[in-house]
């Protein structure tokens, strides 16, 4: 089962308490789903056994909930081997049944691609103890999480899915969550070209370029040298001004139109300095008065 191309989003109403549920295959992109939900203010916690569930959105909810977050994300894997899949079934039932908007999410993958992904990034798979094969503890982990794949909200297949396109999967099923358009600011190098999914491009390469300069070559948009040297230059402040200024203008529009996702790119020769910088300094400026915004970076993924 695989469902890749679900309706823009489950979450109707913001205001009551939800709580979803990631869990899957190990290494099928639990981690890149969870940190998307983390970008949309989501409170994430992973790695969490399967009966301290109803402790947790007890303790982020009860009280005075001015301040509180209404929306909960959990990781749940085979790394914690104290939790009983075959019960998660009940206890995600009772918290439906005490008024909690629950959602499980199951990340899938082809035991091919699983299997390329660890020999790739040389991590070991949690149930691949001393005797037991990669292959075999992807069998057993399939097993063991049966009666969670029976029962998910939504199936995803990340086999050919790259980190943005499971992100942004993700994010778009359930921004309605955030109250408002969700946005999406992308850098990228156009000279391994355009972003394909970007609803607006913007073109960076007119700007003082950080390449040039042997100090900050190997340094990216992120670091406080390159966001130094940029923040010196009067013609980056302006472009950055000017870009918000006409984001400002036309957001709204896109919103009026309940559109719930857009996506900025913005791109430079290489996609390491400029554009990283323009995507980090335009979300905190977003960040400071809405919610669901997100940044990917594709060159440094």
């Amino acid at each position: 089962m695989s469902d890749d191309t679900y309706p823009p989003s489950t979450l109707v109403d913001p205001h009551e308490i939800h709580l979803i549920v990631l869990t899957g295959m190990s290494g099928g992109g639990k981690t890149v789903a969870l940190r998307a939900l983390e970008d949309l203010e989501f409170y994430c916690v992973d790695n969490l056994p399967s009966v301290l569930l109803p402790q947790l959105v007890n303790a982020a909810t009860s009280g005075d909930r001015r301040g509180r977050p209404r929306r909960i994300a959990v990781g749940v894997d085979v790394r914690n081997r104290g939790t009983d899949f075959a019960h998660m079934p009940t206890v995600l039932s009772e918290l439906a049944g005490a008024g909690v908007q629950v959602h499980l999410i199951f990340l899938d993958c082809r035991d091919d691609v699983l299997i390329k992904r660890y020999s790739e990034t040389r991590r070991r798979h949690p149930l691949a103890t001393r005797g037991v094969s990669l292959a075999d503890a992807i069998v057993e982990e399939r097993r063991l999480l049966r009666p969670l794949m029976a029962i998910a909200e939504k199936v995803i297949d990340s086999s050919e899915l790259n980190v943005h396109q499971l992100r942004r999967l993700v994010a778009t099923g359930y921004a309605q969550a955030t109250e408002g358009l969700t946005l999406m600011f992308q850098s990228f190098a156009f000279k391994r070209g355009l972003p394909l999914d970007a609803d607006f491009v913007f073109d960076a390469r007119c700007l003082p370029n950080p390449h040039w300069h042997p100090r900050l070559r190997p340094l990216s948009g992120k670091d406080a040298a390159v966001r130094e040297f940029l923040d010196a230059e009067p013609l980056v402040g302006e472009y950055f001004a000017d870009t918000a200024r006409w984001l400002d203008a036309w957001l709204p529009r896109f919103e009026q139109d309940d559109r719930s996702y857009v996506t900025i790119s913005i791109g430079c020769t290489g996609g390491r300095h400029r554009s990283v910088y323009l995507v980090e300094k335009l979300a905190a400026h977003y960040r400071g008065h809405r919610e669901g915004v997100l940044t990917f970076h594709r060159e440094l993924e």
